[in-house]
């Protein structure tokens, strides 16, 4: 008898709290219709930026990219060997 006690205690308590989140949300919803909107700028605040231009691109010159060398060739790879030589240090 106990247990049915506890859970229509709880099953009350669910429905008064779904009640109070209906409330709560109705009010909310109304005074935000009420509520006066925000007036709009009457002037911009910067004028747009004007688009960037590459110079190199617009004369026609691409620079060539690391993975590709010079005109399509292929990278330089170091020889075999070649981390085995250390460095000398000043």
């Amino acid at each position: 008898m106990q247990r049915v006690q506890i859970g229509l205690i709880g099953l009350a308590a669910m429905v008064l709290l779904v009640g109070l989140a209906n409330v709560i949300l109705t009010s909310a919803q109304q005074s935000q219709s009420q509520v006066v909107p925000e007036a709009a700028p009457t002037v911009s605040a910067r004028p747009p930026a004007p688009p960037v231009s590459d110079p190199l691109a617009d004369m026609g010159v691409v620079p060539a990219s690391s993975e590709t060398g010079r005109a399509g060739q292929a990278p330089a790879v170091p020889p075999p060997g070649a981390a085995d030589v250390p460095i000398p240090m000043p």
